[in-house]
């Protein structure tokens, strides 16, 4: 029996991270900005209500992201493992620089942070730090 090839699984980006980068801030740093704000706002024209609850409502929002992001990234890393340890002992075809090629799985590494494979082939011949996202088919 086949089965189809396997999808590499997808990094996510970290959205702090993100945000840190295009903005140059982290969460911290925002409720900062707007306590500054507070503290230094013309006495005669105060901050309207609506204006601050609508910041600290995307404030919020933007952590609640982060945190979702965070949990989403660790569930792709957890399912990458998965993926990676369930080809242990199977026969595969990777496809590497163009070639086609067979063998056993004999072991899986997360050195780089994602996983990768050793494939042994029939001739005896042992390849080493394989993306499974070269993984071509699965064999039974």
């Amino acid at each position: 029996m086949q089965v189809g090839a396997v999808s590499p699984s997808v990094q996510g980006t970290n959205v702090s991270q993100t945000a840190q980068n295009a903005f140059g801030l982290e969460f911290q740093s925002l409720l900062r900005i707007i306590l500054t704000q507070l503290t230094y706002q013309d006495p005669l024209k105060p901050l309207d209500n609506s204006e601050f609850v609508s910041q600290l409502a995307q404030f919020s929002q933007l952590q609640q992201s982060q945190n979702l992001n965070d949990q989403i990234t660790s569930l792709l890393n957890a399912q990458s493992a998965t993926q990676a340890t369930s080809l242990l002992g199977r026969t595969i075809d990777v496809n590497l620089g163009g070639n086609l090629i067979s063998g056993e799985v004999k072991s899986v590494s997360f050195t780089t942070g994602s996983p990768t494979i050793t494939l042994e082939t029939s001739t005896g011949q042992t390849i080493s730090s394989i993306s499974i996202a070269n993984v071509a088919q699965i064999r039974e």
